[in-house]
């Protein structure tokens, strides 16, 4: 979003300046807008030309495609202008060259003046608002790309601090310490009888069972209770 503000300012300027070339001094006081579209492709002559068949024209449509590129945000469009002024106002300084012999460059009002800097400065400025420019693509694959992205609900905690995984937000253990499953552990069923260590208290004597050796009671004829009289 910043890139696109930034560059369609930087770009809305160069078109700004371009248009606003022809109207200055080009060569030995001679403005821009006296030169005639037909005259660079054919040479350079001394005929005044008309404000809407002059280097004008160009400009002007170098200046719509700006528009017309930031509202669509479309880098190319952007980018197609600057060429366009930068290629014009190279193919004039070949023409004049051609007509004068050779370029100079004059404090004095000789040479190449103000309005030429203009057009250049207009088109290099318009390829860098294209340069800085992200296009409706860009915004377009950054959200496709936070779409692919899995969410994490919540962020792990940091490890200076008590570790709150899953994120109940109370302090404690965390249950997922390892990957691995927890070993079972046997249930408890008591102390083992055959362990001295856990027998820490003598256990009484047994008596005999019936059916035992020592048992005086018959196990086929178990006592009983006399009658009562």
């Amino acid at each position: 979003m910043i890139r696109n503000i930034l560059g369609s300012l930087v770009a809305l300027a160069g078109a700004a300046s371009a248009v606003l070339s022809p109207f200055r001094d080009w060569y030995d006081g001679r403005a821009g807008q006296d030169y005639r579209v037909r005259d660079l492709f054919g040479g350079i002559t001394a005929m005044e030309s008309g404000v809407l068949v002059s280097i004008l024209l160009p400009f002007l449509f170098a200046a719509l495609l700006v528009i017309a590129g930031v509202v669509l945000r479309s880098r190319i469009a952007v980018a197609l202008a600057g060429l366009v002024v930068l290629g014009f106002t190279i193919l004039w300084m070949v023409r004049q060259g051609q007509a004068e012999g050779a370029l100079t460059v004059g404090g004095d009002g000789a040479g190449l003046q103000v309005g030429v800097a203009n057009a250049l400065a207009g088109g290099v400025l318009m390829l860098i608002g294209a340069l800085l420019m992200s296009g409706r693509g860009a915004g377009a694959r950054s959200r496709a790309r936070r779409e692919r992205e899995p969410v994490e609900p919540y962020a792990a905690p940091p490890a200076d601090q008590v570790d709150t995984w899953p994120p109940t937000q109370e302090p404690g253990m965390s249950t997922h310490t390892s990957p691995w499953p927890e070993p079972e552990v046997d249930p408890y069923t008591g102390p083992d009888p055959h362990d001295p260590r856990t027998r820490s208290y003598p256990q009484a004597e047994r008596g005999p069972e019936p059916g035992d050796p020592g048992d005086p009671r018959d196990p086929v004829h178990p006592p009983h209770r006399p009658p009562e009289r």
